[in-house]
């Protein structure tokens, strides 16, 4: 296969996707973009803030937004937030506009993954592990279902899987 002209890389929370994805781009000599980076410098507040004050809602809705806008742009590879996958209309834009590569964690993973550094709204309402469950449940058939390739990112170097991306491709 010819390197693709897009990478986006979806999964859920501590997948790896920002870190995979900056490798990835320099591998490919591809820009790096990250839809919440991107969210945060157009609002100038983090994403807690917005999930505080619009709700999830208003969250996905400039994450819309901005999927939209960044899934245009040539030579990219993007890291989307775990929650992308829920719009229909943004699994359409990645789904046509590049290269989708989920990354798949257990939930074991994620927890080890989550529990330091960026703030995860969805995470502070209740017990981390079943939030993860339930979320892993209504979004890994929504991953599968727009992903070109799927990769284990478990107990990996981020510099493996995108090693082993760089293979598939």
């Amino acid at each position: 296969m010819k390197k693709p002209q897009n990478v986006f890389l979806i999964g859920p929370m501590g997948a790896g996707k920002s870190a995979v994805g900056r490798q990835l781009a320099r591998l490919l000599h591809l820009n790096f973009m990250d839809s919440d980076d991107e969210i945060e410098s157009r609002t100038g507040v983090d994403i807690s803030f917005i999930f505080e004050k619009e709700g999830e809602d208003g969250f996905r809705k400039r994450e819309a937004k901005v999927i939209d806008d960044l899934s245009k742009i040539e030579g990219v590879v993007l890291a989307t937030g775990g929650g992308v996958v829920i719009d229909p209309q943004n699994r359409s834009h990645l789904g046509a506009r590049g290269f989708v590569i989920y990354l798949y964690t257990t939930v074991d993973q994620q927890l080890a993954r989550t529990q330091k550094g960026r703030e995860r709204p969805l995470l502070e309402s209740g017990d981390r592990r079943e939030i993860l469950e339930e979320l892993m449940e209504q979004r890994d058939a929504l991953y599968r279902e727009v992903a070109d390739l799927i990769i284990e990112t478990d107990g990996r170097k981020v510099r493996a899987v995108a090693d082993e991306i760089l293979d598939r491709l």
